[in-house]
């Protein structure tokens, strides 16, 4: 079979293809590149006829690939990323910068960081746009792979060579409650003396609280399992304890009626890291924005807790 010559095809058909599969219609994709519906389609068809394959087909879920596309999306967004980074690698000014990055958070990182990191940006970069995705339903490394992803924030994942990874904190568990009379230290009496819920969307193992319960003759009622985005308003409205990681317990008590406790012992501690892709190790824009996530951490770093820590409307 005939392959076809790089030098036959206008790269800027790869554009348009690479534009299609990462949007799965054509009209978002033109919207993407800036160029009219028809436009869009007529580069398709071209890069139909130059490859042969069909690339996309239209379905009631958009235009889904074709095997030979899935086999091009990779190495063409790949191609694209290595030419994007090349015409960016001059020197960064956060001042005028206009660039868009993409970085996906979990659960706790995106509760406790995603405002100090907004903040941070929007001060230093003012035209500079970020996209803050939830990544509980993303695969990280292929859309890292891919250029979808600059940057994830969150647990540390498996460590593999094509992959950059630096710890930017580690942080231990506390209780988040509503407000009582008397701030007064959780003992395992008082750790007990109220239902918990276990957070179903957080991802973290607190069984840890059970085991030590156990080796003191207690146990707590885990009663129910309620999601990260709801858990706010239970608490808001009856007495119950949640264990979760501390600076996401900080964060959510900024709320008024809530109130964070420290655990009557030392908890496990969960790392949070950041992880890209090396292609991007020395990319100047990728560097700067590092930096200032590295830098947000640091000066967010929860002060020792005491027994009981009530939050005010600022969130401190």
């Amino acid at each position: 079979m005939d392959h076809p010559n790089i030098a036959t095809i206008d790269l800027n058909l790869l554009r348009v293809f690479d534009s299609i599969y990462r949007e799965g219609n054509i009209l978002r994709a033109a919207e993407r590149l800036g160029m009219s519906q028809p436009a869009a389609s007529h580069a398709l068809a071209r890069l139909r006829h130059a490859l042969k394959d069909d690339l996309f087909v239209r379905s009631a879920r958009g235009m889904l690939p074709t095997p030979r596309a899935e086999q091009l999306a990779g190495p063409v967004r790949q191609a694209l990323s290595y030419l994007e980074l090349g015409l960016q690698s001059g020197p960064f000014d956060p001042a005028t910068a206009t660039q868009r990055f993409t970085v996906a958070l979990d659960n706790a990182s995106a509760v406790s960081l995603s405002a100090p990191i907004l903040a941070a940006v929007s001060a230093a970069a003012p035209l500079l746009r970020l996209d803050l995705r939830p990544s509980g339903t993303l695969d990280i490394d292929r859309m890292i792979d891919e250029a979808d992803l600059d940057l994830f924030i969150g647990k540390a994942r498996a460590p593999l060579e094509r992959f950059a990874s630096e710890e930017l904190f580690t942080d231990d568990f506390a209780v988040l409650h509503r407000r009582r009379e008397a701030a007064a230290p959780l003992t395992p009496e008082a750790l007990t003396a109220l239902p918990h819920l276990h957070l179903s969307s957080a991802g973290d193992d607190t069984e840890f609280v059970d085991r030590w319960l156990k080796e003191r003759g207690a146990r707590r009622e885990v009663r129910h399992s309620v999601p990260l985005l709801g858990c706010e308003a239970v608490l808001e409205r009856q007495d119950f304890f949640i264990v979760m990681r501390r600076r996401m317990a900080l964060a959510m008590c900024g709320r008024t009626g809530l109130a964070v406790s420290d655990l009557p012992f030392p908890s496990p501690r969960i790392a949070t890291c950041l992880r890209w892709h090396r292609r991007l190790d020395a990319q100047p824009a990728h560097q700067w924005l590092r930096r200032t996530i590295q830098a947000v951490c640091m000066s967010n770093r929860p002060a020792n807790a005491a027994a009981e820590t009530r939050c005010d409307t600022s969130g401190h």
